[in-house]
């Protein structure tokens, strides 16, 4: 049994690079719109507007200058600090540095309190511009207050980038800081207002500008020099404590921010074929094997997270549930179950290949499919004295047919309850859901019909570059 070629977690780096380029031709846009507004703002009264129209050509010019010289003046002192902290980032970044100064950063006094755990998650996946964004943020915590939904799960580490202005040495050292998310404080205290559930998911080990920076913490050819998944993406050293630490430390600012869990994505090995990940030597490996690397990292994780009091949990494959092997990626249920606080499976029924637990067509299954794919976990989950929490991750994003509607979606949700649980999230790679398959705030249950495989279509051709990019395994 084996899962599609498809990898919605990964298209997500794709259509934010597309967002990248937008956003920075926007933000340009709003600086030139915001000074126009500052300096052209109509005046209070007609005579004022008339004496501003008559101002002389002498008074625009000796703006201009003005705002010209500001600029030279912002300009100097951003290349001098931009100067400095070259400097300093490349001492972090050698190989001689110590783990405070790579990781070291002084205790936050100011961060938001912690927004305690709802009894049950139902949550929504929030990428870094949607949070950015007040307009969509105050969209998003409007569906949040209307519905059943308690929890969004945030963009704090993605495509080794940190979404918001951060005091870790080596996130700045090596360039990875963004300020994609301008007011993080402000962020977490409006949820904490809106009795919305803070998630912070942290990309692991999928980290190419750390793996850039130091290729002596990443995989390496066994040839010599770098190694690249298919997709010409490098990868860290899953053993590798450096590595443990780097994130570990990205962890600890967000819960001092104010992000009430840690959600570790990422966690686990390249998916190549077997050829590929031959060619890759793991440094840090000393004899383990790949499930005992990823237990490792868990464990030392709470290890240093332990005096926070927060849920450390973790991302899964879908198979992850009832597959008897890591799958080569490092992950076994029965190495994770018993040190995290839950497992998140994503159960995206896209994701499933046909045939898959004898369901002939997955992705227009999506009942059966996540009811079975959470059953195994639940069987799995009851050898345990304490288990983890099961969180399903759901599907809300179309990939293949059908085109994904609500009545899709609600069937996933109902999927997880009969197969005995209560609790999931949504993913949507740019965080826009169908409110429409979502319970109202006080407990109305939409009423959909059940999507039937009967009524599907196949298309006679798949075009490649789709809305998600180009899918690979997840």
């Amino acid at each position: 049994m084996a899962q599609q070629n498809a990898d919605v977690r990964t298209s997500v780096s794709q259509w934010m690079n597309g967002r990248r380029r937008y956003m920075a031709a926007a933000m340009v846009a709003l600086v030139f719109m915001v000074v126009a507004v500052a300096r052209f703002a109509p005046p209070a009264d007609i005579a004022s507007a008339e004496a501003a129209a008559e101002a002389p050509a002498e008074r625009v010019q000796a703006e201009q200058a003005a705002l010209e010289g500001a600029a030279l003046h912002a300009d100097s002192v951003a290349a001098a600090e931009a100067l400095a902290a070259g400097a300093a980032g490349q001492e972090i970044v050698m190989a001689g540095a110590t783990s405070e100064q790579m990781f070291g950063f002084a205790p936050i006094t100011d961060g938001v309190p912690r927004v305690p755990r709802p009894d049950v998650m139902k949550g929504l996946y929030l990428n870094a511009y949607a949070v950015g964004s007040q307009r969509k943020l105050d969209r998003l915590i409007g569906i949040a207050n209307a519905t059943e939904i308690n929890t969004f799960v945030i963009d704090v580490k993605e495509g080794g980038e940190v979404s918001y202005s951060t005091r870790v040495p080596m996130v700045r050292a090596i360039g990875a800081e963004r300020i994609y998310i301008s007011d993080i404080r402000g962020v977490l205290k409006k949820l904490r207002e809106n009795g919305i559930f803070p998630v912070a998911r942290i990309v692991v080990f999928k980290d190419g500008p750390l793996a850039k920076a130091r290729a002596d913490w990443a995989v390496e050819h066994v040839d010599g020099g770098e190694w690249l998944d298919r997709d010409g993406y490098r990868w860290l050293d899953s053993y590798n404590r450096h590595v443990w630490d780097y994130n570990i430390a990205i962890a600890r600012e967000a819960l001092e921010l104010g992000f009430s869990e840690i959600q570790w994505d990422y966690v686990r090995f390249p998916d190549v074929p077997g050829t590929l990940m031959r060619q890759g030597s793991w440094p840090a490996a000393e004899g383990r094997s790949k499930a005992d690397g990823i237990r490792d990292f868990i464990i030392y994780s709470r290890e240093k997270l332990a005096s926070y009091d927060v849920p450390i949990t973790a991302d899964v494959f879908g198979l992850t549930t009832s597959a008897g092997t890591d799958m080569g990626i490092g992950q076994l249920w029965e190495k994770l179950a018993d040190v995290t606080d839950a497992l998140l499976p994503m159960v995206y029924p896209s994701h499933y290949a046909r045939g898959s637990y004898g369901i002939a067509h997955p992705n227009a299954s999506p009942y059966e499919t996540v009811k079975t794919a959470l059953q195994h976990g639940v069987r799995r989950n009851a050898k345990f004295e304490n288990p983890p929490r099961i969180v399903a991750w759901l599907q809300d994003f179309t990939l293949g047919a059908p085109r994904y509607e609500a009545a899709h979606v609600r069937a996933q949700i109902d999927a997880v309850y009969d197969a005995g649980l209560k609790e999931w999230v949504l993913w949507h790679p740019g965080s826009n859901y169908t409110i429409e398959a979502l319970a109202t705030a006080n407990g109305v249950v939409p009423r959909l019909p059940r999507p039937s495989a009967d009524s599907v279509v196949e298309p006679v051709e798949t075009k490649p570059g789709g809305p998600l990019g180009t899918p690979i395994q997840h």
